[in-house]
C-alpha cells in the first residue's frame, strides 16, 4: 500500500504542477501580448499628437526637446523632398534607415503605417504618419518583453500559482494517505482471513469505494465462518456415521477371535457384519460421488429417456426392500410416454437416492408413489411418500447436506445427509433441478425430479 499513496502523491503532484506550468506559462504569453497592445498604444497616441504639431518638427531643436520627451523614442521626420531629420544620435544609422523607409511609405500613400523592424535581434515597434507638407513622421521605440506593470502582475499571478501547488501539494499527501490507511488496514485483515483467522475486525472508514470492498471482506468473513462451520458439523457427522458400524464390525471381530460366539449364533453374527459393511460401503462411496461432482471431470451422457422406463425399473429394484418394511411402493401417470433429455444412468441413480430417502421417512402401512410429471418444458418424477412431511421451514433447508439430519436425528430415521446433496448436484449437472414440497395427496413430503424436455423420440 506504500506504493500505492506514492503513486498517488506522484500523481496528483504531477498533475497539479502540470497545470501550474500550463497556467504560467499562458500567463507569460497573454502578458508578453498585452504589453505588446500597450505599447503600440502608447506609440500611437505619442505618433498622433507629434502629426498634430508636425509643423514645428523640422527644426533641430524641437527634434531635441520632443525626443528627450519620448521615453526612449526615435523621431524621423521625412520632409517632400526626402531629406531626413531625427532626434536620435547620427550613429544609429542602421535604426535611422529601418524607420525611414516607413516614413517615406506613409508620404507615398498619405496613409498610416503601423510596422516593425528586427535590428540585431531586438524588436522597434515603428508608426508613421503623414503630414501636411507631403513629408512623414516616423516614431519608433523598441519592444520590451514586458512592462514594469505587467511584470509586477505576472510575479503575482505566478506567486499564486506557486502558493496553489504548494497547498495541492500538501492536499496530495493528505489524500494519499487518507485512501492508502484504510487500504492497508483492508489487505491486513484480508491477509488474516487468507491465513484462517475469523472474525476479524475490518475498518468501516474511508472513501465509499473503500467502504465497498470492506463490507465485501466482512461479507466473505461471515460466508467462510458459515461454511466452515457447516464443513465441521458434516465432519462429526460422517465421524458419527462411520462410528456406529465400526464400532460393531470390532466389536463381534473381537468376540469371534476371542471365541466368545457360540457355534450356533455365527450365521447371525455372520448377516450382521455384512449389513454394517455395507453401511460403511454406501457410506463411501455417497462420500466418493460426492467429490466426483466436485471434480471438471464428472461425466454425462444425455440422450432422450422415457422417464417411465427409468421409473419401472426403480420399482422393481426397490419393491422388495419396501414389502419387508411393509410399504406399498407404486408408480402414477405413466400411461403415456414421459420424455427428457437426459443420462439414463444417472437419472436413475437420482431417482434411487430420492426413492430410498422416501422409504426410510415412511411407516409401515404407508405409501411410496412414483409420479409423472410433465410440464411447458421439462419432464419429471415426482417421489411422494406418506411419512412425517416437511416444515415450510425444512423444505427451505432440504437441500443443506446434513441439516435435516441433525435436525431429526433424535426424533425419527435419518440417513447418512448425503443423498440430497447428491441428487441435486447431479440434476444440475443434467441441466435439471430437484425441489422439495409438501405431498399434494397424501401427507408426508414431496420431492421433484425435473429434466429438460426431449425433442425426439427414445432410442
Amino acid at each position: 500500500m506504500r506504493g500505492l499513496s506514492l503513486r498517488i502523491l506522484a500523481l496528483s503532484v504531477g498533475l497539479v504542477l502540470a497545470t501550474t506550468l500550463a497556467a504560467g506559462l499562458a500567463t507569460v504569453q497573454l502578458a508578453r501580448g498585452a504589453a505588446a497592445s500597450e505599447q503600440r498604444s502608447e506609440l500611437v497616441a505619442q505618433a498622433s499628437l507629434i502629426t498634430i504639431q508636425s509643423a514645428r518638427l523640422a527644426t533641430p531643436r524641437f527634434l531635441r526637446r520632443i525626443g528627450t520627451g519620448l521615453d526612449g523614442s526615435v523621431l524621423v521626420v521625412v520632409d517632400a523632398d526626402g531629406a531626413v531629420s531625427t532626434s536620435t544620435a547620427p550613429g544609429r544609422k542602421q535604426l535611422i534607415a529601418a524607420v525611414t523607409g516607413a516614413g517615406r511609405e506613409a508620404a507615398t500613400s498619405r496613409g498610416r503605417v503601423s510596422t516593425t523592424v528586427d535590428l540585431r535581434g531586438r524588436t522597434q515597434l515603428v508608426e508613421a504618419r503623414p503630414i501636411q507638407d507631403g513629408g512623414a513622421i516616423v516614431l519608433s521605440r523598441p519592444q520590451s518583453a514586458l512592462s514594469r506593470t505587467t511584470r509586477d502582475l505576472v510575479g503575482r499571478i505566478l506567486l499564486v500559482l506557486l502558493v496553489a501547488l504548494a497547498v495541492a501539494a500538501v492536499a496530495a499527501v493528505w489524500l494519499s494517505r487518507r485512501l492508502a490507511r484504510p487500504l492497508r488496514a483492508t489487505a491486513r485483515a484480508a491477509q488474516r482471513l487468507a491465513h484462517g483467522e475469523r472474525g476479524v475486525a475490518v475498518p468501516e472508514d474511508g472513501p465509499g469505494e473503500v467502504g465497498d470492498v470492506a463490507q465485501a471482506l466482512r461479507a466473505l468473513d461471515t460466508a467462510l465462518a458459515q461454511s466452515e462451520g457447516r464443513q465441521r458439523e458434516f465432519l462429526l457427522s460422517v465421524s458419527h456415521e462411520l462410528r456406529t458400524p465400526l464400532t460393531a464390525l470390532r466389536g463381534y471381530g473381537e468376540a469371534l477371535a476371542d471365541g466368545l460366539v457360540p457355534p450356533g449364533s455365527t450365521q447371525e453374527v455372520g448377516r450382521t457384519l455384512v449389513r454394517e459393511t455395507e453401511r460403511v460401503e454406501r457410506f463411501t462411496a455417497d462420500l466418493l460421488e460426492l467429490a466426483r461432482l466436485e471434480a471438471d471431470d464428472f461425466s454425462i451422457e444425455p440422450a432422450a429417456v422415457d422417464l417411465g422406463g427409468v421409473a419401472e425399473e426403480a420399482l422393481v429394484a426397490w419393491r422388495a426392500r419396501a414389502d419387508a418394511e411393509g410399504v406399498e411402493l407404486r408408480t402414477e401417470g405413466f400411461e403415456r410416454p414421459v420424455l427428457a433429455r437426459a443420462d439414463p444412468r444417472r437419472t436413475r441413480q437420482v431417482l434411487d437416492g430420492l426413492v430410498e430417502n422416501a422409504l426410510r421417512a415412511t411407516p409401515a402401512g404407508g405409501e411410496v408413489v412414483l409420479v409423472a410429471v410433465r410440464g411447458q418444458d421439462a419432464s419429471g418424477i415426482a417421489v411422494e411418500d406418506s411419512g412425517p412431511g416437511l416444515s415450510d421451514e425444512d423444505l427451505a433447508d432440504a437441500f443443506t447436506r446434513g441439516l435435516l439430519r441433525e435436525r431429526y436425528r433424535e426424533t425419527r430415521a435419518v440417513g447418512t445427509g448425503l443423498g440430497l446433496s447428491i441428487a441435486t448436484r447431479l440434476a444440475a449437472r443434467m441441466g435439471g433441478r430437484v425441489r422439495a414440497e409438501h405431498a399434494r395427496e397424501r401427507s408426508g413430503a414431496r420431492f421433484v425430479l425435473e429434466l429438460p424436455e426431449a425433442v425426439a423420440d427414445p432410442r
